[in-house]
């Protein structure tokens, strides 16, 4: 399963190099120009990697982090044109898989790093659901206050 795995993400992530550079893409730049399938190819792997990851009993911080990794990468993709050239510099595949490679062998405890970035990416996240509801109670309020609603 891991040489699929390792195929797979080399595949979508590096399998390319531009000549005279050391800038490596894979198919994923390009599929993401196709409407619909782009936009699919690459949370669908991801999600096959974080099985590997639970069936191999990776710690869920790593999980975590993986995951924070693939919606990074999705964020990405989601602008039009830039995210096409930000998916050939954010290889969130690859990382994913060696961090799945790295922990899925007993004794490779979590790093401080590891912690530090889901921890992050759970501020940002919150940061992102609070904010939009403090706005809409706020402008609610005020609607309220004014007699609209």
């Amino acid at each position: 399963m891991m040489g699929w795995l390792r195929r797979w993400a080399v595949l979508l992530d590096s399998r390319f190099r531009i000549p005279g550079t050391g800038i490596r893409f894979g198919i994923d730049p390009l599929l993401s120009l196709i409407p619909g399938l782009g936009d699919l190819a690459s949370p669908v792997f991801a999600v096959a990697l974080l099985v590997q990851g639970v069936r191999q009993r990776v710690p869920r911080v790593i999980l975590l982090r993986m995951l924070g990794n693939a919606l990074i990468d999705a964020l990405i993709g989601a602008v039009p044109i830039a995210g096409t050239v930000g998916d050939v510099f954010w290889r969130a595949n690859v990382r994913n898989l060696a961090m799945l490679e790295r922990h899925a062998r007993p004794g490779t405890p979590p790093t401080r790093g590891d912690y530090a970035f889901v921890w992050t990416m759970a501020v940002i996240f919150g940061a992102l659901v609070a904010v939009p509801f403090a706005l809409g109670v706020y402008l609610a309020a005020l609607l309220w206050r004014r007699g609209i609603l």
